[in-house]
């Protein structure tokens, strides 16, 4: 699977005419296969116009998060409410109100977090233990699976406001969009260490250095591509 759709910080460089172009382009998606070439071939198409001159480079990345961004807003507004009803009857999240809560799930394809759209269905292992069938937001029929609820289901990762850095400390358990050259994807990771630094117009610039848990990599980001864990998080049973 590819990016995982989330409401994350979006970016707010385009142009009217980027915007409109690609209001278009959204429209008319049947038409197309929004895939890595497409994003790219469209940053490439921004960035010789002569209404980008003197503006940064987009990368292709941020036209798919905004596509991704946009037909998820359109999901959820179709779905919320049948999604919402359907997590009620999940077991594992017994006496809690989940009426307000999004849930996120590590797939076992490939590690990464993706948000969920619709708990499908459930069923009892022989250990005792409980998985449900997912459908991811952004994401057909064709990638659903299913997964263990106490091990690979939680609550959803927070986006950061570029004025929060001061929430992020050392030590931190934080999910951390990894950006390569062909795929962008949620993993979990720890802060090891924080460079602060001034903020300007454009918001925090201060330095993370992350390792990612699954890998043991290590990468220095901003803000803007760190989420935090909630604070009270669903306690997630098998019983």
């Amino acid at each position: 699977m590819k990016l995982r759709p989330r409401q994350r910080q979006t970016f707010s460089g385009f142009t009217k005419a980027e915007v409109q172009k690609m209001e278009h382009l959204l429209h008319d998606s049947s038409k197309h296969s929004l895939d890595m070439d497409f994003f790219k071939k469209l940053a490439k198409l921004f960035n010789r116009s002569s209404n980008r001159a003197g503006k940064p480079i987009l990368k292709w990345t941020e036209i798919q998060n905004w596509f991704q961004t946009r037909r998820e807003n359109h999901l959820y507004e179709e779905t919320s409410l049948k999604g919402a009803k359907e997590t009620h009857a999940i077991p594992g999240l017994k006496g809690q109100d989940l009426s307000n809560l999004e849930f996120e799930v590590r797939s076992s394809t490939d590690g990464a977090w993706y948000d969920v759209d619709t708990f499908l269905s459930h069923r009892f292992l022989d250990s005792g233990e409980i998985e449900v069938q997912v459908r991811y937001i952004g994401f057909g029929p064709e990638h659903d699976e299913w997964v263990n609820v106490k091990k690979d289901v939680r609550q959803r990762s927070v986006a950061l406001d570029l004025s929060e850095c001061h929430k992020v400390k050392v030590g931190d358990q934080v999910v951390c969009f990894q950006e390569r050259q062909d795929q962008a994807r949620y993993y979990d990771a720890h802060v090891i260490d924080i460079q602060r630094r001034l903020h300007d117009i454009r918001g925090c610039r201060c330095l993370f250095l992350i390792r990612y848990d699954h890998d043991s990599t290590q990468e220095s980001v901003r803000l803007r591509r760190l989420c935090c864990r909630p604070n009270v998080p669903v306690l997630l049973e098998n019983s």
